[in-house]
């Protein structure tokens, strides 16, 4: 669960501005899970970045959240970026631990990063090719 959910207003704003690297697993009908995600230009690097992602909790576990990153890093990839970031909470070391398995490492932190004045840790993982 969401500290600090967005609001239907920048769902829709993630997803018009950032169509095609917005993932939504379903099954049987239900929200499985979601991944909304855009693109960053510095001028010297282009790479993805991980703005919200979530799996319903009937629906952790089971596979669904590694497929929706694998998914959007396959979309990053084809579009020549060379990374995706991401912010973490400092303390949700569950969701630290599933991005560290998936191969993404520790960058730097941010001093009161989150609504709540929590840190965040951001975690970059380099597509080889």
């Amino acid at each position: 669960m969401f500290v600090d959910p967005w609001d239907e207003k920048t769902f829709r704003e993630s997803l018009a501005y950032y169509p095609e690297t917005f993932f939504v697993a379903r099954s049987n009908g239900d929200i499985a899970g979601f991944v909304a995600a855009g693109l960053e230009d510095t001028g010297e690097e282009f790479y993805g970045h991980i703005m919200n992602f979530a799996v319903a909790p009937e629906y952790r576990r089971r596979g669904v959240g590694q497929h929706l990153i694998r998914r959007l890093e396959q979309e990053f990839a084809l579009v020549g970026a060379s990374g995706v970031q991401l912010e973490v909470r400092i303390s949700n070391t569950g969701a630290q631990e599933f991005y560290r398995r998936l191969g993404y490492r520790e960058v730097f932190q941010i001093a009161s990063y989150y609504a709540n004045d929590e840190d965040a840790l951001v975690m970059m993982k380099w597509f080889r090719f």
